[in-house]
């Protein structure tokens, strides 16, 4: 078996080399939810956060999608919650924390430890 080893790989052109024929995440990120003013802890191509309503935030995208039906999964960990994503646009995303125990009606919850992932094509 041979090992390949490198600090950074681009692209004949000097940029950034293109995945094919793989499923790696073109964006992803971890947020607390809860702050007053919300902000990124960590993420990987994710220009800018918003605190839409209560347990619903956007996140715009550094570099778009080709279209607006990529799967995306979003998952906080404070309770037993019901998540989902909402694909607005080639370049922004809706991220709902919607809590719903017991048969109880669903609502909109904030969370401490917000988790979001995204996969599909870049334009």
């Amino acid at each position: 078996m041979s090992t390949l080893k490198a600090d950074t790989i681009q692209s004949t052109g000097g940029g950034a080399a293109t995945l094919t024929k793989q499923s790696a995440a073109k964006s992803w990120c971890f947020f607390d939810g809860t702050a007053g003013t919300i902000s990124f802890s960590d993420s990987f191509n994710g220009s800018s956060l918003s605190d839409v309503a209560t347990g619903q935030y956007d996140m715009n995208f550094s570099s778009s999608m080709s279209n607006n039906t990529y799967p995306a999964l979003f998952s906080g960990a404070d309770r037993n919650d019901n998540h989902a994503t909402s694909p607005q646009s080639s370049s922004s995303c809706r991220m709902l924390n919607r809590m719903g125990i017991d048969g109880q009606t669903a609502s909109d919850n904030d969370d401490s430890k917000c988790q979001f992932s995204l996969h599909g094509d870049l334009a």
